[in-house]
C-alpha cells in the first residue's frame, strides 16, 4: 500500500481531521460522551492508519517507541498527580474540589488532568500494543 498514490493523497488530507477529531472528543469529554479514553484510542489510531499506510518505519519516525513508553509513564503519572495533589490540598485522592477556592472549577481542573493522563496512557498502550504485533509480521510490505 506504500506506492498507492491515491492511499497516500487520502491519508495525507484525513490525518489532520482524524487528530482534531481526538482533540474535540477529549476537550467535550466535560461536557458529554467522550473524553480520555476515546481520544487515546483515536490518537493512536490515527498513528496506525500512518503506519499501514506510508510503513512501519515512517510510523516509527514520527512517534519512536521511546517516545510511546513514555506515553505510558507520564499518563499514569498525571492520573496519580492529580489524587496526591487532593491529598496535599486536604481532600481525599482524586476528591477534585479542592484543586481550586471554586469546587466547580476546581471539579473541572480536576475531571480535564484526569482524562488527559487517561488519553495519553491509553494512547501509549495501544500504540506499544500495535508496534509489538507489527513486528511479529511485515506491515511494510
Amino acid at each position: 500500500m506504500r506506492h498507492d498514490l491515491v492511499l497516500r493523497v487520502v491519508a495525507k488530507l484525513l490525518l489532520p481531521f482524524i487528530l482534531l477529531f481526538a482533540l474535540y472528543v477529549q476537550f467535550h469529554g466535560d461536557f458529554g460522551p467522550g473524553g480520555g479514553f476515546q481520544a487515546g484510542v483515536i490518537l493512536a489510531a490515527a498513528v496506525i492508519f500512518h503506519a499501514l499506510i506510508f510503513g512501519l518505519a515512517d510510523a516509527r519516525r514520527v512517534v519512536p517507541e521511546p517516545l510511546v513508553e513514555s506515553l505510558m509513564a507520564i499518563g499514569v503519572l498525571i492520573y496519580a498527580g492529580v489524587g496526591v495533589a487532593g491529598l496535599l490540598l486536604g481532600g481525599n485522592f482524586l476528591d477534585y474540589f479542592v484543586l481550586d477556592p471554586n469546587p466547580v472549577h476546581g471539579q473541572h481542573r480536576g475531571i480535564f488532568w484526569v482524562e488527559v493522563g487517561v488519553a495519553t496512557t491509553v494512547s501509549g498502550v495501544m500504540l506499544k500494543i500495535f508496534y509489538l504485533f507489527a513486528d511479529r509480521g511485515n506491515v511494510d510490505e
